[in-house]
C-alpha cells in the first residue's frame, strides 16, 4: 500500500475510526515487524485525530519502556501499577481518565495532558504492552474510543 492516508476532517469520531481502521489494516498487511507496525499505527492515529500524544509502551524487564509514539517527548520507563499506563497493565483493562489531575499517582510526563485512555495489548493471553493516548482537553475519551482502539490493537499480530 502507498503510505498515504485519507484523513477525514469534518466527520464524527466514529466515522473517523471507521475510515482509518481499514487504512491501518492495509499498512500492517505483509509487515511482521512489531516496531514498524506500532510506529505506523501511532502516526496514522495522530494524523487522523490530532491527539496531543499517542504511542506505545512495551514490557521489558518488568517495566513499561517507551516504544514508538507521536507527540512531545515522554516518560521512558513506568513501573507496574504506577500512573495510568502502569495501572492499566496491572489491572489488565482499559482505563479512561477524564481528568488526569484527579487520577491517584498520575505521572505527569507533560503538563498539557488533561485526559487519557490506556489500553492493554495482549500476546499469548498476557499483557505485553499498552497503547497510551493523551489529550489536552478534559473528558476527551469515551467508550467509542475504547471500542475502536481495541479493534486497532487486535490488528497487531502479536
Amino acid at each position: 500500500m502507498a503510505e498515504d492516508l485519507s484523513i477525514l476532517k469534518e466527520a464524527s469520531k466514529e466515522e473517523k475510526y471507521i475510515s482509518i481502521i481499514p487504512q491501518i489494516k492495509a499498512l500492517l498487511g505483509g509487515e511482521n515487524d512489531l516496531i514498524a507496525n506500532l510506529a505506523n499505527i501511532s502516526a496514522a492515529l495522530k494524523e487522523q485525530f490530532n491527539w496531543f500524544w499517542v504511542g506505545f509502551y512495551l514490557i521489558k524487564d518488568d517495566e513499561l519502556v517507551l516504544g514508538p509514539f507521536q507527540g512531545p517527548v515522554a516518560c521512558t520507563r513506568i513501573k507496574k501499577g504506577k500512573g495510568v499506563c502502569g495501572s492499566s497493565w496491572q489491572q489488565e483493562k482499559t482505563l479512561i481518565v477524564p481528568n488526569v489531575d484527579e487520577f491517584p499517582g498520575h505521572i505527569a510526563c507533560a503538563s498539557a495532558s488533561k485526559s487519557e485512555i490506556v489500553l492493554p495489548i495482549y500476546s499469548g493471553g498476557k499483557v505485553m504492552g499498552v497503547l497510551d493516548v493523551d489529550s489536552e482537553y478534559l473528558s476527551h475519551f469515551d467508550e467509542v474510543d475504547s471500542k475502536y482502539l481495541n479493534e486497532i490493537i487486535k490488528l497487531l499480530d502479536v
